[in-house]
C-alpha cells in the first residue's frame, strides 16, 4: 500500500470518526435531556465527554495533518479557493467545539451531582444546555461543508 492511500484512508476514517462522534453524541444528549432523567442524562453526558476526548480530539488533530500531507504529495496549489474555504469551515467547526467540550464537562459534572443527590438539574444545566445546542449546529453544517469540498474541490 502506498503512502498516499495510507494517508488518505486515515483522513477519511478520522473524518468519519470527527462527524459520526460529534453527530451520534449530540444526537443522544439532546435527546436525553428532553427526558429530563437526571441519572440518564448524567450517565450520557459523562460518556459525551469521554467520546470527545477518545474520539473527536484525536481526530481533529489527524485531519490536517493528513490533509496537508497529501496536499504535498498529491501536487495541490495550498492556495486554491476550496482549501481556504476548507480550512475556513474547519476552523468554524473548531470555533463552535472549543466552548461545546467546556460546557459539556459542567454539564456533566452538574449533572452528576445532581444524580448522586437525587435532586433536580440547576437552571445552568438547562441555560448550558442551550448554548451547547446552538453552538452544534453551525459546527455541524461547517463539517457538512468540508466534506462537500473535500469530494468536489470545486475551481
Amino acid at each position: 500500500m502506498s503512502t498516499y492511500l495510507l494517508l488518505k484512508w486515515t483522513h477519511i476514517l478520522s473524518s468519519v470518526l470527527l462527524v459520526g462522534t460529534g453527530f451520534g453524541s449530540a444526537f443522544y444528549l439532546y435527546f436525553t435531556n428532553r427526558t429530563r432523567n437526571t441519572q440518564a442524562i448524567a450517565e450520557v453526558s459523562r460518556l459525551v465527554v469521554k467520546a470527545d476526548f477518545w474520539f473527536t480530539t484525536p481526530a481533529i488533530i489527524i485531519q490536517p495533518l493528513t490533509g496537508f500531507a497529501m496536499m504535498s504529495m498529491s501536487g495541490y496549489n495550498f492556495s486554491q479557493t476550496w482549501l481556504f474555504w476548507t480550512l475556513g469551515l474547519y476552523v468554524l467547526a473548531g470555533i463552535c467545539w472549543l466552548p461545546v467540550v467546556w460546557l459539556q464537562l459542567l454539564m456533566a459534572k452538574m449533572a452528576s451531582v445532581a444524580a448522586q443527590n437525587q435532586a433536580q438539574l440547576p437552571e445552568y444545566y438547562w441555560q448550558y444546555s442551550r448554548y451547547w445546542e446552538w453552538l452544534g449546529y453551525p459546527a455541524f453544517i461547517a463539517m457538512i461543508g468540508v466534506y462537500w469540498l473535500m469530494v468536489f474541490k470545486p475551481v
